[in-house]
């Protein structure tokens, strides 16, 4: 694996508060890695480390195995989460003004511009001033910013907000291209089936340390606690009392269960049969959600 980004013992303070405390994460190459975290988690204050927006009190970061400076700038694109657009500038100036700053010449943004435009379906807007486009499409100009310049590492922060169902997945398929072009994308959603669609690699951050990281395959398999789904002809709320159930849910169908752990699924489907015919049990991994309600005391669903 191929590193593109390291963060070693990062610690950031503000005054005697901790906002990142000896944060040690490796960027793959060429993957999307989920970053995850409820607010306050210390999850923007590292991404602005990374830009060079923020001096680290502690630790290094390195950009292929040197120590990343503001010089790297460049190289890197940032849709951060709050809108970070001049609302009197047309599109048109504001994008290649931005360009310009990340070292591309006029006819070249111009041109990469009216390319993301027309991908987007919003080629009506080159000349309209920012603050007279719907927050949809203000998010659809602000991602042209952050990728106008082709960088090679990409950190988005709630790059769906404001999106409908069809521009979510327009801009899912333009992140998945440029992550198959080989650019790196750190990727950090409150929407975690966006994160467990997209991501194979993840961090999930509490009060500036990460609880859970790694491969997410590996992290599912290693989660002790399995879903179940079940449909049934007859009463299934028993199921709720029974030991090694540790959440249980009515759905239309029937039930889905949460159990401690694959041991007790033998235990459940006995309990079932005895009772009468099951029309479906289905044992699946845990979600996302699951993991990040465990290991970080906070549900996003």
């Amino acid at each position: 694996m191929v590193r593109v980004l390291q963060l070693k013992n990062v610690t950031k303070r503000f005054g005697k508060h901790t906002a990142v405390d000896q944060l040690t994460l490796t960027i793959p190459e060429g993957e999307m890695f989920g970053f995850l975290g409820a607010n306050g988690a210390g999850k923007t204050t590292t991404f602005r480390m990374i830009l060079n927006l923020l001096e680290n009190t502690e630790g290094e970061i390195f950009w292929h195995g040197k120590k990343i400076t503001y010089a790297q700038s460049n190289e890197i694109g940032y849709l951060p989460e709050e809108r970070g657009l001049y609302p009197k500038l047309t599109v048109k100036d504001q994008l290649v003004y931005l360009a310009k700053l990340r070292g591309m010449a006029k006819a070249d943004s111009v041109k990469a511009l009216k390319s993301w435009l027309e991908r987007f379906n919003i080629t009506e807007y080159e000349n309209k001033k920012v603050e007279e486009l719907s927050k949809g499409n203000q998010q659809k100009i602000q991602f042209i910013s952050a990728v106008l310049h082709n960088p090679r590492l990409l950190i988005l922060d709630e790059p769906f907000s404001g999106l409908d169902p069809v521009n979510v997945e327009m801009l899912k398929k333009a992140v998945i291209e440029l992550k198959q072009s080989g650019t790196s994308i750190i990727f950090s959603s409150h929407r975690m089936e966006h994160v467990e669609e997209l991501c194979r690699f993840l961090c999930i951050m509490k009060h500036g340390k990460p609880v859970v990281e790694g491969d997410l395959t590996e992290i599912k398999r290693s989660f002790r606690k399995k879903n179940i789904t079940i449909s049934a002809d007859y009463d299934l709320t028993f199921l709720s009392e029974t030991a090694g159930v540790v959440k249980y849910q009515e759905t239309q169908q029937g039930c889905k269960l949460q159990i401690a752990s694959s041991e007790d699924a033998p235990v459940v489907w006995k309990l079932l049969t005895e009772k009468g015919f099951v029309n479906k049990f289905e044992v699946e991994e845990p979600t996302l959600n699951d993991i990040f309600i465990e290991k970080a005391g906070e549900s996003y669903a």
